[in-house]
């Protein structure tokens, strides 16, 4: 019996990193490919109203397809966080003050969540008549919010990683690998 437990185990941690291995590499695999729009979801902004470090990675990463004619508008989505910031208002600032156009900047102050970026995404998308999205993000969140789009009903067409690398990264890789699986199956 003890036997078989410890070869489960084994099999269950294998098939763990396994599955995490491929997320990292998908989302080290960067798309590059036309699009309607780059979509930036939110992340911490700091105590003086400026975005954290990882989501000015992501900005920039969305910045330099910007810049490369990938695509015309980046949509920045994101909530008010604990901090008490507008993440949206905070990344369009960010951009804004980078050489963006305000007229290819739109914000998404609904983004909670991974799901609820990629529905506002979709929503606005089809009410603009535009068709495919470009995903920029950290490296281990690009399959999931990828799916999430695709879910939503939008082409994801391409997709940048954030060149962002934290200790933290450690408890959100393996984390974002449960996140992947259960929102697979949930939706």
């Amino acid at each position: 019996m003890m036997r078989k437990l410890t070869l489960l185990g084994l099999a269950s941690s294998a098939t763990f990193s396994l599955a995490t291995a491929a997320l990292v590499l998908a989302g080290l695999n960067d798309k590059l490919a036309p699009a309607d729009v780059i979509v930036v979801p939110g992340n911490t902004i700091l105590p003086d109203g400026t975005p954290s470090p990882r989501l000015q990675a992501r900005l920039d990463a969305a910045l330099t397809q910007f810049q490369a004619g990938r695509a015309p508008r980046i949509l920045v989505s994101g909530a008010t966080g604990k901090e008490g910031f507008d993440e949206a208002a905070s990344m369009a600032r960010y951009l804004l003050k980078r050489g963006v156009p305000a007229g290819a900047i739109i914000e998404d102050n609904q983004g909670w969540t991974t799901d609820s970026t990629a529905r506002n995404a979709a929503a606005l998308m089809r009410s603009h008549g535009w068709k495919t999205a470009m995903v920029a993000t950290q490296y281990f969140h690009v399959p999931r919010f990828r799916l999430a789009l695709e879910r939503a009903g939008i082409t994801v067409s391409g997709n940048v990683h954030a060149p962002y690398v934290e200790l933290r990264d450690l408890y959100s890789v393996p984390r974002e690998t449960v996140g992947y699986a259960v929102y697979f199956i949930r939706h």
